[in-house]
């Protein structure tokens, strides 16, 4: 089985969104550099919406290029797939998402596109595991990645953390009150306007 690791964008003070959901200025790194992230056959990432592809610093390019070649499955929460409608059926890496949900997926919605809902947080976790055999599943941070983090489903942190304070918003780590370990960071990489972290986590 592949990894599991929950992983976001994030602000100093630990919040991945402003309490309307937007992400502010927490990604302006992703367009802030001068190198394409060019996975593939020499395709560039664009899913920012704005028509521009992602373009950041050296330092950041290899491993964000790595990492979102390694994923196999991305796993989010409704809030998170209504916000951004699934990515229309693309998601930003990967191949397959499983949207963790009480609700089903929207009838008629990209029937084409290889995304399936499910209501239980371990289920949820064991199918993005069947669907992305040895490679990385890509838990997005927020309350659905907390309740995954909290039932001692993910192996690693991934914090890409930007410095910005948002004061509030919606956390990293959502609703979590207990306290969890993670060992040493096994990955540190200074970017520009960006720290990429990764922790494994104590079991």
């Amino acid at each position: 089985m592949g990894t599991v690791i929950l992983q976001s964008v994030v602000s100093v003070d630990g919040f991945i969104a402003d309490e309307k959901g937007e992400v502010g200025p927490l990604h302006e790194w992703y367009f802030s550099g001068d190198v394409p992230i060019v996975v593939g056959k020499g395709d560039e990432f664009d899913h920012s919406g704005s028509g521009s592809p992602f373009k950041v610093s050296r330092a950041s390019a290899d491993y964000v290029r790595s990492t979102w070649e390694s994923i196999g499955t991305i796993v989010m929460g409704r809030n998170l797939f209504d916000q951004v409608n699934g990515w229309e059926g693309r998601p930003p890496a990967g191949d397959h998402v499983v949207v963790v949900s009480h609700r089903p997926k929207p009838e008629g919605w990209h029937p084409e596109a290889s995304y399936h809902f499910v209501d239980d947080v371990t289920a949820a976790i064991g199918k993005a595991q069947e669907l992305a055999g040895d490679r990385i599943v890509a838990v997005n941070a927020g309350d659905a990645g907390s309740q995954i983090f909290a039932a001692g489903l993910v192996d690693e942190v991934a914090m890409d953390v930007v410095p910005v304070v948002f004061g509030a918003g919606r956390r990293f780590f959502g609703a979590i009150a207990e306290e969890h370990l993670l060992e040493d960071p096994h990955l540190v990489i200074q970017g520009d306007r960006v720290l990429h972290l990764r922790f494994n986590v104590r079991r």
